[in-house]
């Protein structure tokens, strides 16, 4: 079966509204809307059309590039160069001192909603090797030992391919330092608390107190998988 995706970004946004009766919003928001299938492929064709959009040019020669049919690759007919579309390694990790686990917000979060720690692989490095790096540089803490779960292709920021891992602290070394920088805050979660906020419906919801609760990543994200998989783990343990 094929799909097709359309860039309408050089028509008006206010008369595609009008003619569809229905509104735009960010593609991050959308994601919260849709299952795992449709949430695929439109990270697929956001990818796609945002690669196409940014490599019209031959980065040797300068000149223009030319897709083929299926839009899979670009070439340049000066000089043969075929450029195919890429994505960028990135860790998400799942943090556990053995009884908790840790979970994180940026600024740019909904409110109240919490996620896995995650950060690109640099040059030369292997998954282990990021994992600790990202975890110190975070949140201040040393990892343990770690274990590869699955992977699930991103769009954010620019398509990206999300590694996603399991890890461990020392219970006895599990002060969290936040770095600032990165994160807005990081706190230890319990498996009640865990499992209550995976019952919650994937939005802000503000309590009496003025704070928002827990909530997490949409069901299909992978950071959702990596949380369901640590409250298994936490289930089946001997008391």
């Amino acid at each position: 079966m094929a799909y097709f995706a359309l860039d309408l970004g050089s028509l008006e946004k206010m008369d595609i509204e009008s003619e569809l009766k229905g509104s735009f919003t960010e593609l991050w928001k959308a994601f919260f809307q849709l299952d795992g299938k449709d949430a695929s492929l439109l990270s697929l064709a956001q990818a796609l059309l945002r690669w196409h959009d940014t490599h019209k040019y031959c980065s040797k020669t300068g000149q223009p590039t030319q897709k083929n049919l299926a839009g899979s690759k670009r070439v340049c007919h000066t000089n043969g160069i075929i450029y195919y579309p890429q994505m960028s390694p990135v860790v998400i990790t799942l943090v556990s001192d053995g009884s908790r686990c840790l979970l994180a917000r940026q600024a740019s979060f909904p409110q109240g909603m919490y996620s896995a720690l995650a950060g690109f692989c640099d040059v030369g490095e292997t998954l282990e090797e990021t994992v600790r790096r990202e975890v110190a540089e975070e949140v201040g803490l040393e990892v343990k030992s770690m274990w590869y779960s699955a992977s699930q292709h991103w769009p954010f920021p620019n398509s990206s391919l999300m590694i996603a891992c399991h890890a461990t602290v020392w219970p006895q070394q599990n002060e969290i330092r936040v770095n600032k920088l990165e994160l807005e805050a990081a706190t230890w979660f319990s498996l009640e608390e865990v499992v209550e906020a995976l019952r919650r419906e994937p939005r802000p919801l503000k309590q009496e107190d003025g704070r928002f609760s827990l909530w997490l990543p949409p069901k299909w994200a992978i950071a959702h998988q990596l949380i369901q998989e640590w409250v298994k783990q936490q289930s089946n343990m001997p008391a």
